[in-house]
């Protein structure tokens, strides 16, 4: 498996990631919102329940 941020091989002791560095830089990036979750649109003619 390799790392999802720098493609290096992945280390058993920050799996999926190479190293801590790695690890830090993918939870910053969540932390920041740079990845989401896509959504379906809401219809605007249904109430929310």
């Amino acid at each position: 498996m390799k790392c999802p941020i720098c493609g290096k091989p992945a280390a058993k002791d920050h799996k999926p990631f190479c190293s801590k560095r790695c690890a830090d830089i993918d939870l910053g990036r969540w932390l920041r919102e740079d990845y989401a979750i896509p959504q379906p649109a809401a219809d605007e003619d249904e109430p929310e329940a």
